[in-house]
């Protein structure tokens, strides 16, 4: 009966054991974690900025009546200064990037600044007074009020290594220009001209990027001082370091999924 009753168990168990296997599995597949999207400079961006900035020359000519201690003279004046001062400059900039591949990166920039430039300087001017004996003046200030910019901006990055931009920009300028000047009085005006430059940028946490940037720009304007036409421009140059908030970093990229 013992015999029996032990043959009888192990049947049972043997029944259990193989109606167990043939349930099916509790275990759940793993689950596919995608890869984080590829790092991209594509968006909008706007930052602040500051530096400095020099002037390289500064050249005005003006012509027409002035009195003298000689008389009226009717001659022109060519003044110019080699004398480089220096001031402060700061401001906003804001753009778009797109990346055209994962090396290339092409976009727009506008800036806005402000600058404490002006110096005084020695000028040399000439003309001829009644009985043709010469005029000679000197003396003169000079400065930029502030400057603008809108610039193109295409860039390459750093090969394994995209949140390193290394770019070349260049585009319109404008600015505030003003000088000092004896018989021409104090003169303002709203100049236009050209920038060119280049800088590098590096993306140091998501959303946020700094950057180190020259450039050189040259402004010029005409205009009136009293009866006398003032032709000015100004060569300078910027050396800034700036930061910025990039709006379209941190979004997650589509999954595709296939079945």
């Amino acid at each position: 009966m013992k015999y029996v009753s032990l043959a009888i168990a192990a049947a049972t168990f043997s029944a259990a054991s193989a109606f167990a296997a043939d349930l099916p599995s509790r275990k759940e597949a793993p689950v596919y974690v995608p890869p984080p999207p590829a790092f991209s400079w594509t968006g909008f961006y706007g930052g602040v900025n500051i530096g400095g900035s020099w002037l390289d020359r500064y050249n005005y000519d003006a012509w027409g009546p002035a009195w003298t201690g000689f008389g009226w003279i009717n001659a022109t004046q060519i003044a110019a200064t080699n004398f480089s001062n220096a001031g402060v400059s700061g401001g906003v900039q804001a753009g778009y990037n797109y990346q055209l591949w994962s090396w290339l990166v092409a976009g727009v920039e506008a800036d806005f600044q402000g600058t404490s430039i002006g110096a005084s300087g020695v000028n040399n001017g000439w003309g001829l007074g009644f009985a043709g004996l010469p005029v000679l003046w000197g003396g003169a200030s000079r400065g930029v009020d502030y400057f603008g910019t809108v610039r193109g901006r295409l860039g390459v990055t750093l090969p394994g290594w995209q949140q390193f931009l290394v770019y070349g920009t260049g585009g319109f300028a404008y600015g505030e220009i003003r000088i000092n000047n004896g018989w021409l009085g104090n003169l303002r005006a709203v100049g236009t001209g050209w920038t060119v430059g280049g800088g590098v940028e590096w993306a140091f946490m998501p959303n946020w990027s700094t950057k180190v940037e020259y450039l050189y720009t040259s402004i010029g304007a005409d205009q009136w001082g009293g009866t006398n036409l003032a032709s000015q421009r100004v060569n300078m140059h910027t050396v800034r370091a700036g930061v910025n908030y990039h709006l379209n970093w941190g979004m997650a990229a589509p999954v595709l999924a296939s079945y």
